[in-house]
Parts: C-alpha cells; sequence; structure tokens
C-alpha cells in the first residue's frame, strides 16, 4: 500500500528532503514551523507567551489507593468520604478537590498493584507551604494508619491560581 501524507506533511517532507539534498538546516526550520502548526491547531499555547495571572500557590495532589494489603475489605466510598470530612476539611477548610481513579503500583513484595484509587487535590497559597507541610503530612499517615496502606502518594508542585 503506497504511504499517503497530509497535503501539509507532504508539503513539508518535500521541502525537507530538497532541503537536506542542498545541505542546508532549512529542513528543521520546516519541521518545527509544521510542529508549531500542529499544536496550535490542538490548542496548545506557547507557555512562554502567556502571561503569568493570579498568585502563587501550591498544589499538592495525594494519591489514597482502597486495596487493603493485608486483604481486608476495600475502602469504600463512605469510608473515603469520612475521612475527608473528618481528617481533611478540618486542615483545608477553603476547599479541596478529590477525583475517583483506577491506580497500578509495585507493592513491597514486588507485585503489581490495581486498584481503585481516589486523588485529592489541595491548593494553598506558596508562603504557607512550610505550615501546611505538617497537615499534609498528618493526613497521610492517619490514612495509613487506619487503612492499613504501604503507602499515600504525594505530588507537590507551584503554580498560579486565580479565583
Amino acid at each position: 500500500m503506497p504511504l499517503r501524507l497530509a497535503p501539509t506533511r507532504l508539503a513539508v517532507a518535500t521541502a525537507a528532503v530538497a532541503a537536506l539534498a542542498a545541505g542546508t538546516p532549512v529542513a528543521y526550520a520546516a519541521l518545527d514551523a509544521d510542529r508549531a502548526g500542529a499544536q496550535e491547531r490542538a490548542g496548545v499555547a506557547d507557555r512562554s507567551a502567556v502571561a503569568e495571572r493570579g498568585q502563587r500557590y501550591v498544589e499538592t495532589r495525594l494519591f489514597f489507593g482502597t486495596e487493603r494489603p493485608d486483604g481486608g475489605p476495600a475502602v469504600t466510598e463512605r469510608q473515603f468520604s469520612a475521612f475527608v470530612d473528618r481528617h481533611v476539611t478540618p486542615a483545608f477548610p477553603d476547599g479541596l478537590t478529590v477525583q475517583d481513579g483506577q491506580g497500578q503500583w509495585r507493592d513491597a513484595a514486588g507485585a503489581i498493584e490495581r486498584e481503585r484509587s481516589y486523588e485529592l487535590i489541595l491548593l494553598y497559597p506558596a508562603a504557607e507551604g512550610s505550615s501546611r507541610d505538617h497537615s499534609v503530612e498528618e493526613i497521610r499517615a492517619t490514612y495509613r494508619r487506619l487503612y492499613g496502606q504501604e503507602s499515600v502518594a504525594r505530588l507537590d508542585q507551584t503554580v498560579h491560581a486565580d479565583f
């Protein structure tokens, strides 16, 4: 079956072959321009051209598994909601987000575990990062203790947020 390229890819490919045959670096510019055009069509903006808006915040994501390593019953939705109400909301009353997930990770014994999971997203001012760290670690430790978990994964990054 013959190779078929979209008209813009065909034009770029033709220009690249001609430029390479002539021994010039024009091909790279043509391919970069095509990549930039594809990103623009896909809605991916050049981040360097976007002004930063809002204030600096820390975004902390916690990943909670629901299967118990000891083989006990999985953490239910009701139990997780109660955990959030009792242990997370008092420490982060300004707001949070919980998303359902399906996770996979390698446990301490080396087995691949697949399980229903929850992702908790916390957003707080960067200036409060060090004071909030203790609360985040307490949430992780409490969940591990209550539900017999080996780990609660944590991901932190600095973001700009505007409300």
